[in-house]
């Protein structure tokens, strides 16, 4: 670890959670669409393995401390990793207490990211030794996981099944790509991915007959939470906006959840939910405490299944490593896990005390940045972004920027490839439940495995 390399993480960390706390904000502002085409583009741009790595934790901490602002004030989920917190926010918020919400959520969601990456860099040293057996079986490893991962997303026998067609619609346009480019393309797929749901909604409103699938209502009135302080204290001790009860319960349900990585963030939050939730009887108790263990789990999830597939083994082997995380395992030309040098990513880049130190830098930066912001200035925010920002123009500078990243890797193929991809994924996510994790998984299944099988 040198001193360039310091300075980097902390430049980039910093850049990652003011970013991103500005972009958790908006709700529906979902990771993959968001997260991951940036930090693709700090890749491609040159930034180091250690910059690279304080960004994207800073990033997806940052995002998930202040994507409670809308879902606890405005009662709108700001992502998809926030959905589970939104009926035990709705019941707090009609009890007059959103700012408990909040806080509790706030608090939650930092204490167990502190926690997770230790853990989470810890299972994934155990695990390590098994890298160069898992990296020699990826392709079938592959299969394995694409079908784990859809079995438990809400399209089940239908996602598994929509694994083979995917697959081979990926591998039939990479290799068009690579008879009229001379090389295969990456990229464009996994943006195509991305902004599936987004093509889709597009194509429906330019449809006479899809247009009325699509919800409208006139403008959309939105009742604000009043404004409760948060005392003097510029940046609140989570362990004091946090019962001694709801603390140990929070730290018990990150250790445990940050130990896995092939549960998705809002099934194991679901799952704790459920579990904590029928221990405690008192309603009030029972909903604050919920709101904290929630956020914490989805935070610890999280962090574990992009952390832990990448210090152990290098391959998107997760939902989220597969998604959101995905540029930092590949991201072509800069990082690979293919081809005749095999695995060149951060995995092999940095070091596991790299991985815990620069990882923990990035939790750092995001509770110094968005954690105070969100508990001080929460509905001055939440008003400032209802009045002034405009959804469309925020996803369009997105569409924007995906349509920039596919032209410079396949130009106008590139560009075409992405937009059908998109269509096609889009429709399964919307009509199949199959989400954009699984697509990502039949992606590897597709560049990976088919060859071996079809060659």
């Amino acid at each position: 670890m040198i001193l360039a390399d310091v300075l980097w993480a902390l430049g980039m960390g910093l850049l990652g959670a003011i970013v991103f706390a500005a972009i958790g904000l908006v709700s529906g502002t979902d990771e993959t669409s968001t997260l991951a085409p940036i930090t693709l583009l700090v890749v491609l741009l040159g930034v180091p393995p250690a910059g690279v790595l304080t960004f994207f934790i800073a990033g997806a901490v940052a995002k998930h401390m202040t994507h409670a602002i809308p879902t606890t004030l405005l009662g709108i989920p700001g992502d998809t990793t926030a959905v589970p917190l939104l009926d035990d926010a709705t019941a707090l918020r009609r009890l007059g207490a959103p700012h408990i919400a909040l806080r509790k959520a706030l608090a939650g969601g930092f204490l167990a990211a502190l926690i997770s990456v230790p853990i989470a860099v810890g299972v994934a040293s155990l695990l390590a030794p098994l890298a160069e057996t898992i990296t020699s079986v990826a392709p079938y490893v592959f299969v394995v996981a694409a079908a784990f991962v859809a079995y438990f997303s809400p399209g089940r026998w239908a996602s598994v099944v929509a694994i083979v067609p995917f697959a081979l619609l990926v591998s039939a346009l990479n290799g068009l790509a690579s008879d009229q480019l001379g090389s295969s393309l990456s990229i464009s797929f996994f943006l195509g991915i991305a902004i599936g749901p987004l093509v889709v909604d597009l194509l429906l409103t330019s449809s006479r007959s899809g247009r009325d699938m699509l919800p409208r209502s006139g403008t959309r009135t939105v009742w604000l939470a009043p404004d409760v302080g948060t005392g003097s204290r510029w940046w609140p001790n989570p362990l004091r906006v946090l019962n001694r009860r709801q603390a140990t319960t929070t730290v018990v349900a990150a250790g445990a959840t940050s130990t896995t990585f092939m549960l998705s963030p809002v099934a194991a939050t679901v799952l704790t939910g459920e579990i904590v939730g029928s221990r405690i009887k008192h309603p009030y108790q029972r909903l604050s405490t919920l709101m904290a263990v929630k956020n914490g789990t989805t935070e610890s999830t999280y962090l574990a299944e992009a952390l832990i597939p990448l210090v152990a083994f290098g391959l998107p082997l997760s939902p989220v490593a597969a998604g959101p995380a995905s540029p930092l395992f590949n991201a072509p030309p800069v990082y690979t896990v293919e081809g005749e040098g095999g695995v060149h990513n951060l995995h092999t880049l940095l070091s596991s005390w790299e991985f815990l130190v620069f990882s923990l830098a990035g939790v750092l930066l995001a509770g110094l940045i968005a954690y105070p912001f969100a508990m001080r200035y929460a509905r001055a925010a939440s008003a400032w972004v209802s009045r002034t920002i405009s959804h469309e123009a925020l996803i369009g500078a997105f569409v924007a920027l995906i349509a920039v990243v596919s032209w410079y890797e396949g130009g106008l193929l590139g560009f075409v490839i992405s937009v059908t991809v998109g269509a096609v994924g889009g429709l399964a996510n919307k009509f199949l439940g199959m989400t954009s994790g699984v697509q990502f998984m039949a992606f590897y299944v597709a560049v990976l495995f088919l060859p071996l099988l079809l060659g």
